[in-house]
């Protein structure tokens, strides 16, 4: 199969998902390609390849554990056999998946990883059930397992000075760390500076190209979710950080594939997700006082404190890329719960007499 090389990173993670999800429907049952053929118009392959993934996981349970789905092949299920299935057995899964074993390792799911199951069995049923293929809808009868919300971990402001101060001078790391450091901090404080100066999310700062980057208008143009076009402006430490990167990027030797990449690996190439995940838990560890910190974590740092100086929740939703603005507002309900109480002393009904 040809290669075309002028794909962008979201293009070439959309041909990849696509690809595994062929290969996971050749698992499935024959019916289920209606099901993805039905969605494909308003889901995206990162999406679909979720939904796979955990419809394979709900027919595997059935194969070992209900009766009638035992005596025959999986990839042999008709669609009727969805009828046959109850809300009982609907439960009896999202009990099992609570702990169960896999290749040998055990595999646990807690509130947030069995409301996403129960929601692709939901679409799954739903699908078929609307088109009138199915009679009955057990899924639907099912609530949502209640979710309860965490706590919002972010840094304070003299935390994320601590943090790029360590990212810049690398004290705490080891010999061999240093050696690597010494290639890689410019860059290094570029990417985190601009993580925590834009809240992007990581697949969205790996998948920049240097021509997103605008030094006119000071903002990047970045790929939301759902794959719209989204620019989110930068103030002056992110330029600054950016041009300093710039300087050494342009004089690097891309490898083939990720000529247009701004982020690039030791090895030259787009630096992939889990790199980024991996260099903030290098630096952040070496900072004893910091909290447990991931990049999701730097996200929230810039929500929090955006969310601080302007008090505007549909900027926060609008500038993290949050589809619904109910979602940001869960998150950042505390903050919320803080400004209503400030409001409390904030008016008063009369003066008070002198003293």
């Amino acid at each position: 199969m040809a290669v075309i090389k002028n794909d962008n990173y979201h293009d070439a993670q959309n041909k990849q998902n696509i690809q595994k999800l062929r290969v996971v429907m050749e698992t499935l049952p024959g019916f289920c390609r209606m099901f993805f053929r039905g969605i494909e118009d308003y889901t995206s392959s990162r999406t679909r390849l979720a939904y796979a993934y955990d419809l394979r996981l709900f027919f595997e349970f059935l194969h070992e554990k209900n009766s009638i789905c035992s005596k025959m092949d999986m990839k042999d299920y008709p669609l009727s056999i969805l009828d046959k299935l109850t809300r009982m057995d609907i439960e009896e899964y999202l009990e099992y998946i609570t702990l169960y074993q896999k290749a040998g390792k055990d595999i646990t799911n807690e509130e947030r990883g069995k409301a996403r199951k129960l929601a692709s069995l939901r679409s799954f049923y739903n699908y078929f059930f609307q088109n009138e293929m199915i009679e009955k809808n057990p899924a639907a009868l099912i609530p949502l397992p209640k979710r309860h919300e965490k706590e919002i971990i972010r840094l304070e402001p003299n935390e994320v000075a601590i943090l790029l101060d360590q990212v810049e001078e690398g004290t705490k790391l080891t010999k061999k760390e240093l050696e690597y450091h010494k290639k890689t901090k410019v860059r290094d404080v570029a990417l985190l500076t601009l993580l925590l100066g834009t809240g992007i999310r990581v697949s969205e700062c790996v998948g920049l190209d240097i021509t997103d980057i605008n030094f006119d208008v000071g903002g990047i143009k970045i790929r939301r979710k759902g794959g719209y076009e989204a620019v989110i402006y930068f103030g002056e430490e992110v330029e600054t950080a950016l041009l300093d990167y710039l300087e050494l990027r342009n004089h690097m030797i891309p490898a083939e594939g990720s000529e247009k990449a701004l982020f690039l690996s030791l090895q030259n190439r787009r630096m992939a997700v889990r790199s980024v995940e991996n260099l903030v838990k290098k630096y952040a560890s070496r900072v004893t006082t910091l909290k447990k910190i991931t990049p999701h974590k730097l996200r929230s740092t810039y929500g929090t404190t955006l969310y601080q100086e302007t008090g505007d929740i549909y900027l926060v939703a609008d500038v993290l890329g949050h589809k619904d603005v109910n979602t940001t507002r869960k998150h950042y309900a505390a903050l919320e719960d803080e400004r209503r109480r400030r409001a409390a002393n904030a008016v008063h009904l009369r003066e008070k007499p002198d003293q």
